[in-house]
């Protein structure tokens, strides 16, 4: 990685821990600049502004979540409703898991209702949407699954994916779970599977093994 690369994922990291921690509207650029140990001027010229730089988060995280759903999709002419949809859960939770402290910021801001928010919704989340409600729809053609309402399949399985992240506080202060270590994770992804298993997997889809 180049000098200026480095810096920049400088800048990039600084933002997630200090966005996280003090949030967006409680952190300023110089706090920025000294957590990352940059100059102030680094982030105008890779950002523009504070709100390049929360534009760039978002729009970064979700433009490579779309992109693995859409190589899933892709493969959607080739392979069952089934295995896509596994594909696309265990995919997207490697990469949340690989971006722990982002994914939790990038999902509480999408609760706010903010012009950038808005901007994300319509350019990623409806794309999102798409493939999803595809599968869903290939998998009740099929009689793969038993899905009598797309929506609440997507919104549920949308819920199931962000919980670690989006309530990461109350599954460690409630629970006693501690979202960002790689084996809960992993078990919380299992927990998924046995949901689709149950719920959206029809009985004449082979049992998955877990």
């Amino acid at each position: 990685m180049s000098d200026l690369e480095t810096t920049k994922q400088r800048i990039i990291d600084a933002a997630v821990i200090l966005f996280n921690t003090k949030g967006y509207d409680g952190t300023s650029i110089r706090e920025l600049a000294k957590k990352a140990k940059v100059n102030v001027s680094h982030i105008s010229y890779y950002f523009e502004s504070k709100a390049g730089l929360q534009e760039y988060l978002l729009s970064s995280f979700f433009d490579q979540y779309v992109n693995l759903l859409e190589t899933e999709y892709k493969k959607l002419g080739k392979v069952s409703a089934t295995e896509c949809l596994l594909q696309c859960v265990e995919k997207i939770m490697k990469f949340h898991r690989e971006n722990r402290q982002l994914a939790r910021y990038v999902y509480r801001e999408i609760t706010l209702d903010t012009i950038l928010v808005r901007e994300i919704m319509s350019t990623y989340l409806v794309k999102e949407k798409f493939y999803f409600k595809a599968i869903f729809e290939k998998g009740n053609k099929n009689k793969e699954f038993h899905v009598s309402s797309f929506l609440l399949a997507v919104m549920q399985l949308k819920s199931m994916i962000s919980t670690p992240f989006l309530q990461s506080q109350y599954l460690a202060e409630v629970w006693h779970i501690m979202p960002y270590e790689t084996t809960a994770v992993d078990q919380y992804h299992e927990e998924i599977l046995h949901w689709l298993e149950k719920t959206v997997f029809s009985s004449s889809v082979k049992k998955i093994a877990l």
